[in-house]
């Protein structure tokens, strides 16, 4: 291991690397609970077996990660773009499940070969320094975001979109949904202790000791144990039946055929969505992509000289043949994690960390419920801390230039405005393009920046 990975080049070792992998599985789990959530609602493929998919999709793309690229950071379906995949291309749109993993294998291809010829990481360094520099803190924002959702401490308002779950036992709020909240809440307070006081996996050690303090105070809730026993099933069998009957290769054996389309919809609406939704999947899985590769290596002080990410050519490879393997299983498509930052606070820094992840993943595939065990509001509590770390980087940003200030801002901001690591850079990136140009500085925007500012503004103009 020592050789391969070359622990002791990378200031880590064998404990630590375990550690930070069981520390980035635990907190990006629930993709495999939510992924399988969001494909149900189709009707035509069942929790079980996307499930499965995910599963599968995850160990494979990890490993290819780990081994290609020694970088520790773990790859899944992607959020987001599963919500598009399922609520937008399927719902909306009217295509068929099988019709929609057209467009994830689509998406994979494209990437192999502009991975293959260097285009991808060109288009990368397209990007402007300011919105590579606010990356890392939107993507802080993004994932601590999401953590206050996960926990139930940011509840959804009709009036202003979101606020802070009720505390008020007076006014309707029952102890029963209190409790996660307060977990949620001690688990932050555990992990920042632990590591003010240098303790070695503080997130990993906050995480559990947030799931045991949750089981505990559960007694004290009326009917939190009933039925417990019995949602505990050891019993993979069934959900891997489903996935060989419902989601492998259903691209290719059902994929192709548009004929549901067409019998409500003309050829030339066909043309039309078809160029414009595998444009929206390429464009988002792209830079969602770029965007955790920077942000993640930032995070763990993991960047050249030059700033760039280690091997990115070889991680953003890996990151294209696993959204082809999740084509194939039968899910969205796959790609790097932000909650690999998790892993990376907590002192990964090589491809041993991705291949922990990508074990409990395997493990997991065999024991679906038992992943559930972590509740929310533990694995919350890790993703709004490393949120906290990634910050730091708004230190280097000179905001009392607004040609820097601004595109930085709306990088960082509409990360989190719009749900969306993409959109966020997507704003960024025409924020500075704008500003360079009517501020006489033309000459400085590259014309591959130019290419992605426009890519951005066609795909807002045509699918969004």
């Amino acid at each position: 291991m020592e050789q391969f990975f070359k622990l002791k080049e990378h200031g880590t070792n064998v404990k630590t690397e375990v550690a930070a992998g069981v520390t980035t599985f635990m907190t990006m789990a629930y993709i495999l609970i939510v992924n399988a959530g969001i494909f149900s609602n189709l009707g035509t493929v069942s929790y079980g077996a996307i499930y499965i998919a995910t599963a599968i999709s995850a160990v494979i793309g990890t490993v290819l990660v780990g081994l290609m690229a020694n970088l520790p950071l773990a790859m899944a379906s992607g959020m987001g773009l599963n919500a598009f995949f399922v609520y937008t291309v399927c719902f909306s749109y009217g295509f068929t499940y099988a019709n929609a993993l057209v467009f994830v294998l689509i998406d994979g291809v494209v990437f192999v070969i502009l991975t293959a010829t260097g285009l991808r990481k060109a288009i990368f360094d397209a990007i402007p320094e300011c919105v590579r520099t606010a990356i890392p803190a939107g993507i802080g924002l993004f994932i601590a975001f999401i953590g206050m959702q996960d926990s139930g401490l940011v509840i959804a308002n009709e009036s202003t979109c979101v606020t802070m779950a009720s505390f008020n036992l007076l006014g309707g709020a029952t102890w029963a949904s209190i409790m996660p909240l307060f977990v949620f809440i001690a688990g932050i307070a555990i992990i920042a202790i632990l590591s003010k006081r240098q303790v070695k996996g503080a997130v990993i050690w906050g995480i559990l000791a947030s799931a045991v303090l949750y089981y505990v105070l559960g007694a004290t809730v009326p009917g939190f144990y009933a039925g417990f026993a019995a949602s505990v099933s050891m019993n993979p069998i069934s959900a891997f039946g489903e996935f060989f009957d419902q989601a492998f290769l259903k691209v290719f054996t059902e994929g192709f055929d548009f004929s549901t389309y067409l019998a409500s919809h003309s050829t030339a609406s066909l043309v039309l969505n078809f160029c414009t939704t595998s444009l929206a999947f390429c464009l988002v899985d792209m830079f969602d992509t770029m965007g955790t590769l920077y942000g993640a290596c930032a995070r763990g002080d993991m960047l050249t000289e030059e700033g760039e990410v280690p091997h990115m050519n070889q991680a953003m490879l890996s990151d294209a043949i696993a959204t082809c393997t999740g084509a194939v299983c039968g899910t969205s498509t796959v790609t790097t994690f932000v909650e690999s930052s998790a892993g990376i606070g907590e002192g990964g820094r090589t491809g041993l960390t991705s291949l922990v992840t990508a074990a409990c993943f395997l493990v997991a595939m065999f024991l679906s419920p038992v992943a559930s065990l972590i509740p929310s509001c533990a694995a919350a509590a890790a993703l709004v801390y490393v949120g906290i770390l990634m910050m730091a980087s708004v230190k280097k940003i000179e905001w009392a230039d607004p040609a820097v200030s601004v595109p930085a801002f709306m990088t960082m901001g509409m990360m989190v405005y719009t749900y969306s690591i993409s959109y966020g850079i997507a704003f960024g990136i025409i924020a500075s393009i704008l500003i360079n140009l009517f501020t006489g500085k033309v000459k400085e925007i590259k014309i591959s920046t130019w290419v992605i500012g426009i890519l951005f503004l066609a795909m807002f103009l045509l699918t969004h």
